[in-house]
């Protein structure tokens, strides 16, 4: 049975962290924009497609960061759902994984 927004547990995947972190959003329904700046600690988020129902968001800007940490996770991830971004590129700074329903 697929996931649905309802029963998919969204998780913080943190480049300081091995083990994700589980996160809800505040209204219980679905992430806003100021709750995933305070989340991912930026001020402009990217949504990576992973499938048609999961999400990866970003920092948009994280590679601008000094320092900018690799989130090996988040990246394994990406490749895993799309593996034409092997080599490609990766992703820096925290990210949410959820389902896409779970941000409006």
């Amino acid at each position: 049975m697929p996931a649905t927004a309802t029963t998919y547990q969204p998780q913080l995947l943190d480049p300081h962290s091995a083990e994700p972190q589980t996160v809800s959003p505040a209204n219980g329904r679905s992430f806003r924009l100021a709750e995933l700046y305070q989340l991912l600690d930026c001020q402009t988020v990217e949504v990576v497609r992973l499938s048609d129902e999961l999400i990866l968001i970003i920092d948009e800007e994280g590679k601008f960061r000094n320092p900018a940490y690799l989130n090996l996770l988040a990246t394994y991830i990406w490749y895993h759902h799309q593996p034409q971004a092997r080599g490609q590129d990766s992703i820096v700074g925290r990210a949410l994984l959820c389902h896409d329903k779970q941000f409006r």
